[in-house]
């Protein structure tokens, strides 16, 4: 018994040392959703900045493509004017806006391929922190619940608890043999008036039987009463 306590007692401080131990489950996961939901924030606001600087960049485009119409446009007037190197450097300032207008839309084109990821990852992000706060609800629930338990435990394997414990066991064991008591007594009173109405109604019939007696003996008569007698007798009034 002395071995099983010690045994309890080790148990028990080893649990207790892992619980003060432990990272509270509560506080990992409030963390974790926060941290999430931080990414989550500057994942908007990154894809915020590229869809401005993709905005700038269809606005840079479009101006080179009307750059690059003005341009040609002057070409044509240089060249009507008879004035071919003129009309040369226009066409040369024409292509160069060309190349410029080729090369913004292919940077559109990967903005457009890029805010497409980052709008995928934005949605898949936030998916993810409401079924991380789904489930952060449900393990505090059930931490909650296992500590509570593990506290209970504890408090009925203390020995102050169990001490109390058997104090009322204890209690219940004298209530039960005092009632057992009072209802052995109670039971003794009642016999002891059932034999003493019963003494006295004896001691009556028998006073009654020597007073008829004594009037018989004073009247001279000897009627003793036989059994035959009284038997015929009380046949014959039957």
């Amino acid at each position: 018994m002395e071995l099983m306590k010690r045994i309890q007692r080790v148990i028990r401080a080893n649990l207790n040392s892992m619980t003060g131990s432990a990272e509270d489950p509560e506080k990992i996961l409030t963390q974790a959703v926060m941290e999430m939901q931080s990414n989550l924030v500057q994942l908007r606001q990154a894809v915020a900045q590229a869809i401005a600087t993709q905005k700038r960049t269809e606005r840079q485009t479009a101006q080179a493509k009307s750059t690059a119409i003005e341009w040609y446009r002057r070409a044509q007037l240089a060249l009507q004017a008879n004035n071919e190197p003129l009309a040369k450097e226009a066409l040369t300032k024409r292509r160069a806006y060309q190349e410029t207008e080729k090369a913004l839309a292919a940077q559109m084109e990967q903005q457009n391929s890029l805010i497409v990821k980052m709008k995928q990852d934005m949605r898949s992000l936030e998916f993810k922190i409401s079924e991380a706060k789904t489930k952060k609800d449900m393990y505090i629930a059930r931490a909650r619940s296992a500590e509570a338990s593990y506290r209970l435990q504890e408090m009925l394997s203390n020995s102050s608890t169990t001490s109390s414990l058997n104090a009322f066991e204890r209690m219940e064991e004298k209530v039960l043999q005092l009632e057992a008591k009072s209802e052995a007594i109670a039971q003794l009173d009642s016999d002891d008036l059932q034999q003493e109405f019963t003494s006295l109604e004896s001691n009556n019939s028998i006073d009654g039987e020597l007073a008829a007696m004594k009037v018989q003996l004073l009247s001279g008569t000897d009627n003793v009463p036989h059994p035959s007698n009284n038997f015929n007798s009380e046949s014959g009034n039957t």
